[in-house]
C-alpha cells in the first residue's frame, strides 16, 4: 500500500490524475490518498500529487496516534533517517515540529542514525482533518480496502466524498514529483497568447489522456501547445493541429524549444517527438485509431474563430473526430459539452469543475469509448 500526497487544490481532480501513475486509489482525508500501486517514473511527472510514499500504517489525526503507529511499526530497513511532517491546510493542529522531534526519538531508540541533509530513508508523516471534497461523478476510482498492512488504527477516515476524515499517515518516501512547472509559465514561453493554459492543469489533463513513454497524444486545437509541451516531457510523442497558421506555427516554436534537446526531461523521461501542423478539428488527416489519447480545450463563448463552422458544429465534429482517432479524450472548456459527447459515442467517464478566477471556470470532461 501507498500514500499519496496530494496538491489540495482540488482532491478528486487530483486524485482521478493520479490514477495514471497508481492502481487502486482511494481518497481518505483531505489531501490524502491511499493506492495499491504505484509506477515510481510517473509519480515524477504528475502535477496535482506531490509524493508517493511506502504506507507504514494510519490512524487518527493526532500524534498520539502517530506515535503509536510507529511503535508498533516493523522496519526492515537499514541507513540513516529523517522525519518530515506536515498538516493538511493546518486542518489537525498538530505540531510539525513537534510530530518530527519525537518520532525521530522514536527510530532513534530503534537504533537508527538521523541525517537531516541527505538520510537514506525518508519518514513522511501527514495529518488531515476534515471533509472530502468532490462528489460522485468527479470521484469515480476504484476502491482499496485494508488487507492488514496499512496499520490502520483509530479512525481511518474511509469514506466517500461528504463524510469526515480525520487522519495521519505514514510513509517511507518512493516517488516524488518534479515541481518545475514555473519553469514553463506561459509568458516565459517562446510563443505566448493571453489565456494559454498553466502548465500544472496541462499537465495533468495530458496524463489523464494517457501521456507516458511509448503513447502519441493528439491536440486538434493545440493553440500555443501547451498541453503537448507537457506531455513531451512525460515521454508521449505528441501531434498538434489548429486552424489558425499563427498558432500552429507557434505551437511549433514552444514544441521546439521544449522538446528538441537530447538530454532526458527534469521528470526524467526521455522527451517525446513531436509534429504540428495547420488543420481543421472535424477533418484530421489521420487513420482510425492513430493516437492513444486526445485533449483539446474548445473554445469560449458563443464563437469560433473557423468561419466556416458555428462553435456547435465544431465541437459536435472535433469530438466525432476524436472518437474515430482514439479510445480517449479530454475535454476542456467553459460548459458542458456532455450531450454532444454522447451523440459522437462517447460515456463520460468522469467530469470535474475547475474554477479559473470569478468570471471563468473550466469544465473537464473525461471521455472513453462506449465498450459492446
Amino acid at each position: 500500500m501507498y500514500l499519496l500526497e496530494l496538491g489540495g487544490e482540488d482532491d478528486a481532480f487530483a486524485a482521478r490524475e493520479a490514477a495514471s501513475a497508481a492502481t487502486g486509489i482511494r481518497r481518505i482525508a483531505p489531501g490524502i490518498a491511499v493506492a495499491r500501486g504505484i509506477v515510481p517514473e510517473r509519480v515524477r511527472g504528475l502535477a496535482y500529487t506531490h509524493r508517493a510514499s511506502e504506507l507504514l500504517g494510519r490512524g487518527a489525526a493526532d500524534l498520539e496516534s502517530a506515535r503509536a503507529v510507529l511503535e508498533a511499526a516493523s522496519i526492515d530497513r537499514e541507513g540513516s533517517v529523517a522525519v518530515r511532517a506536515t498538516d493538511v491546510h493546518g486542518s489537525s493542529g498538530v505540531s510539525t515540529e513537534r510530530a518530527e522531534r519525537e518520532l525521530g526519538q522514536i527510530l532513534v531508540d530503534r537504533g537508527f542514525p538521523v541525517d537531516l541533509e541527505e538520510p537514506d530513508h525518508l519518514l513522511r508523516v501527514v495529518f488531515s482533518a476534515g471533509v472530502l471534497d468532490g462528489d460522485a461523478s468527479g470521484d469515480a476510482l476504484e476502491p482499496v480496502t485494508d488487507d492488514g498492512d496499512g496499520g490502520d488504527g483509530g479512525d481511518g477516515g474511509d469514506g466517500p466524498a461528504g463524510e469526515q476524515g480525520s487522519v495521519c499517515a505514514l510513509g517511507w518516501l518512493a516517488a516524488e514529483s518534479v515541481r518545475d512547472f514555473g519553469a514553463r509559465a506561459p509568458t516565459d514561453k517562446p510563443f505566448f497568447q493571453p489565456g494559454s493554459m498553466d502548465p500544472l492543469l496541462a499537465r495533468a489533463v495530458a496524463n489523464v489522456a494517457g501521456a507516458r513513454t511509448g503513447a502519441t497524444i493528439l491536440d486538434p486545437m493545440c493553440g500555443t501547445g501547451g498541453v503537448l509541451v507537457e506531455a513531451g516531457l512525460v515521454g508521449a510523442d505528441v501531434i498538434g493541429t489548429d486552424a489558425q497558421a499563427k498558432m500552429a506555427a507557434g505551437a511549433r516554436e514552444n514544441l521546439a524549444h521544449f522538446l528538441d534537446a537530447e538530454n532526458p526531461s527534469p521528470t526524467g523521461a526521455n522527451r517525446g517527438s513531436w509534429h504540428v501542423g495547420r488543420g481543421d478539428a472535424t477533418r484530421l488527416p489521420l487513420t482510425g485509431d492513430a493516437v492513444d489519447g486526445v485533449v483539446f480545450d474548445a473554445p469560449y463563448g458563443r464563437q469560433s474563430k473557423i468561419d466556416t463552422h458555428r462553435l456547435e458544429d465544431l465541437v459536435s465534429g472535433a469530438l466525432a473526430e476524436a472518437h474515430r482517432v482514439a479510445p480517449r479524450a479530454v475535454v476542456l472548456a467553459d460548459r458542458s459539452w456532455a450531450s454532444e459527447a454522447r451523440a459522437a459515442g462517447w460515456e463520460l467517464e468522469s467530469s470535474f469543475e475547475r474554477r479559473v478566477h470569478r468570471s471563468l471556470t473550466r469544465y473537464v470532461m473525461v471521455l472513453e469509448r462506449r465498450t459492446a
